[in-house]
C-alpha cells in the first residue's frame, strides 16, 4: 500500500531531512577512510543514550536487530515465551521468533493503541506455560503504560523490553522513554523521528546487557579479540552514524513541529469523526504517525488522496493473523478492529504550517 499520492502539489506523508550538516559529516567521513563501524559509532552511541538517560547505547544495524540483540542479550532463547502486541510492525514479534522463542500475544488499549496492561496482567496471571519477558511498544510515538507494565514484570521477575522504534524522544511521567526497560530498541529508519538512513539502537543502564548485545552485534567478539560466543554481523557503520549524531541534534526540533502539525490536525476534527489521536496525561507524544480513527476509513481515505494528501495504514493486518504466523485460532478483538479503523495523515516535521491546514481543511469538509 503506497506511502503517499504523487499528485501535483500533493502533501507528502513523509519526508526524510538530510541537509548539509549531514553531507558534510558523512563527507569527512568519507575523507578519514573510516567507513565501517569505529570511532564515529561510538560517539553516536554515547550521545544517544545520553539524550535517553541511560548509561550505554549500543548502535545496531536496524531496527529490527536491535530488538533481536536485546532479546538475545537479556538470555531469550528457545522455548521461551514472549508477551507482546498483536498490533505493530511484524518485526516486533519476529524479533522474539529469531531468537527461537515464542511470542505470545495480549489485546491493546482501545484509545492508546499500546498493550493493555489489564490484558498483560491476565495473560500473565492465567498462561501456564509462564511467560519470560514482555516486549512493550511504544506505537506511533506514544509511550505504553510502561509505569504499569514495569511493576507487572517486576512482580513476576521477567525483563520488561520497550520497542520504541517511533518514540524518540517520548516521554512518561517525564522521563524519556528507554528508560523504563531493561533494555529499549530504537529504529533509524529513513521515515522515523530521526534517520541514520539505516541503523538502530539498544539503550540499557545494564552493563552486561550491554556487553552480550554489543558481543552479539560484532560476531560475538569480546574486548579481548576472541569470538567466545556465536554472533552476528549486525553493526551500524561510521557513515551512518554521521548522520545520526546531526539529526540528533536536531531532534528535539524536529518533535516540537510534529507536536504542533498534530494540534492543528486535532482542531481540525475535535468531537467529531473521525477521532484524533489521544495523549493521556503524564505522556508525551512524539507523533511518529498522527493517527485518526474512522469506522469508514476507505472513504476518508479516497477524500483526503482526492486532495492530495497522501494517508498510510498502520497496521491494516494484526501479527497473529499474518501469513507467517497463521495463529487463525487466536483473536484480539481490540486490535482487529483497529487494524479496520485507524488512518495516518502526514504530520512529519518538513511539512509546513499551509500543507498543515490543508490536510486539516480537507478533515473539516469530510465531516
Amino acid at each position: 500500500m503506497s506511502d503517499h499520492v504523487d499528485v501535483e502539489g500533493s502533501v507528502p506523508f513523509a519526508s526524510p531531512d538530510i541537509g548539509d550538516r549531514e553531507k558534510e559529516r558523512v563527507a569527512s567521513v568519507l575523507d578519514s577512510g573510516m567507513l565501517a563501524s569505529g570511532a564515529e559509532v561510538r560517539r553516536f552511541e554515547s550521545e544517544f543514550a545520553s539524550y535517553c538517560g541511560v548509561d550505554r547505547g549500543v548502535a545496531t544495524s536496524n531496527g529490527t536487530t536491535a530488538l533481536h540483540a536485546a532479546l538475545r542479550a537479556l538470555g531469550i532463547g528457545p522455548g521461551d515465551r514472549v508477551l507482546t502486541t498483536p498490533f505493530s510492525f511484524v518485526a516486533t514479534a519476529n524479533a522474539v521468533r529469531f531468537c527461537g522463542a515464542t511470542p505470545v500475544f495480549a489485546d491493546i488499549h482501545p484509545e492508546t493503541y499500546n498493550l493493555d496492561p489489564r490484558s498483560v496482567e491476565t495473560a500473565l496471571r492465567e498462561d501456564a506455560d509462564g511467560i519470560d519477558a514482555i516486549l512493550a511498544v511504544h506505537l506511533y510515538g506514544l509511550p505504553s503504560d510502561v509505569g504499569r507494565l514495569r511493576e507487572l514484570a517486576d512482580e513476576y521477575e521477567i525483563p520488561l523490553v520497550e520497542d520504541a522504534a517511533q518514540a524518540h524522544g517520548a516521554e512518561y511521567d517525564g522521563e524519556r522513554v528507554g528508560r523504563f526497560g531493561d533494555a529499549a530498541c530504537f529504529s533509524f529508519y529513513p521515515t522515523k523521528n530521526m534517520t541514520t538512513g539505516e541503523g538502530g539502537m539498544v539503550v540499557t543502564d545494564d552493563e552486561n546487557v550491554a556487553e552480550r548485545a554489543a558481543r552479539f552485534v560484532n560476531h560475538g567478539r569480546d574486548e579481548e579479540g576472541a569470538h567466545a560466543e556465536l554472533g552476528h554481523n549486525f553493526r551500524l557503520t561510521n557513515l551512518a552514524a554521521a548522520i545520526g549524531r546531526v539529526q540528533l541534534d536536531k531532534l528535539d526540533g524536529y518533535t516540537e513541529a510534529r507536536r504542533r502539525h498534530a494540534a492543528t490536525l486535532d482542531a481540525a476534527v475535535a468531537d467529531s469523526e473521525p477521532v484524533s489521536p489521544v495523549e493521556p496525561y503524564g505522556r508525551r507524544h512524539v507523533y511518529h504517525q498522527y493517527t485518526v480513527r474512522c469506522p469508514n476509513r476507505s472513504a476518508l481515505r479516497t477524500h483526503l488522496e482526492s486532495r492530495g494528501i497522501g494517508t498510510g495504514v498502520y497496521y491494516p493486518t494484526p501479527i497473529h493473523r499474518e501469513p507467517s504466523f497463521d495463529r487463525a485460532d487466536e483473536t484480539y478483538p481490540v486490535a482487529e478492529r483497529a487494524a479496520e479503523e485507524v488512518l495516518s495523515l502526514p504530520v512529519h516535521p518538513g511539512l509546513t504550517d499551509s500543507e498543515t491546514e490543508r490536510v486539516a481543511n480537507a478533515l473539516r469538509d469530510y465531516q
